[in-house]
């Protein structure tokens, strides 16, 4: 049976990816739900839900509309999620398969390397990154990046110490292969399936890490996010609580969903290729 059959077919997994497949369907369908800048001013402040049919979920403290923010702080999220994740798994795969096929002193070096960062906090390396180099949105998925790429470099190096001695990359060394072939052709692409589920786990992280620097001012202000919108609706929370309520009800189905992949993702490989 396929990964992907065993995914779909697992109840925690088909869950995780109907939870995603309507945050991806809002994201990408936003500019032609909610057209135009969300950050405009569209109504009324702080109209509530369900009392304008052209407003749905209302407005916020400028009259901005909340369903355009939602939409839009939707794309956010995902895009900062699924880059953040990428960036950190191809750091992480190239820093580790480095440090396990070479060995000696330079796994040695490239393993203290990554100590030093999985020392720090990856939400406390973000926010000094982020403070210090502004807060665009490139800015803030490359700090989130730097923060998360050391384990799956941890796990990338324990795979490929358990491959390199196996028969076919002794063969590609007697035809003589070059090491560097050797380390990102033949047992990198070996090595990356359980760093498929961490990913996962990356996203969902990214995802919240995000929000938190929004949501302390440090984001991106010409992008609309739900960490923001968190963050503006805590003023008015006593008079309008739907202001933080709706967009944090689209923070924890975004990583739930995630996260229930994440899980069904591991289980499916742990199966292996077992019916």
């Amino acid at each position: 049976m396929s990964f992907l059959r065993r995914l779909v077919l697992s109840p925690t997994g088909a869950a995780g990816l109907a939870l995603l497949a309507v945050i991806a369907a809002a994201a990408l369908l936003a500019p032609w739900i909610s057209p135009g800048d969300p950050l405009r001013i569209a109504g009324p402040a702080l109209l509530p839900p369900f009392s304008d049919p052209m407003l749905p979920l209302g407005t916020d403290r400028l009259g901005r509309d909340v369903l355009a923010g939602l939409l839009h702080g939707a794309r956010t999220s995902l895009i900062v999620g699924l880059a953040a994740a990428a960036a950190a798994v191809l750091i992480g795969s190239i820093v580790g398969t480095i440090a396990g096929f070479a060995g000696k002193l330079i796994d040695e070096v490239l393993m203290r390397i990554v100590d030093a960062f999985q020392i720090v906090p990856g939400f406390l390396l973000a926010l000094a990154f982020v403070s210090v180099a502004g807060g665009s949105l490139e800015t803030v998925i490359l700090a989130i990046a730097l923060g998360a790429w050391a384990q799956p470099a941890r796990l990338v190096r324990a795979e490929v110490l358990s491959i390199r001695e196996r028969d076919y990359v002794a063969a590609a060394r007697v035809i003589g292969m070059h090491p560097l072939e050797i380390a990102f052709k033949e047992i990198l692409p070996n090595a990356l399936p359980p760093v498929l589920a961490l990913a996962a786990v990356i996203v969902a992280a990214a995802i919240l890490t995000e929000a938190a620097l929004s949501f302390l001012g440090l984001g991106d202000p010409n992008v609309v996010t739900w960490g923001s919108m968190i963050a503006e609706g805590r003023n008015v929370l006593r008079a309008a609580p739907f202001l933080s309520v709706i967009p944090g009800i689209g923070l924890v189905a975004a990583v739930l969903g995630v996260y229930l992949v994440s899980e069904a993702a591991g289980e499916a490989l742990g199966r292996g290729g077992r019916p």
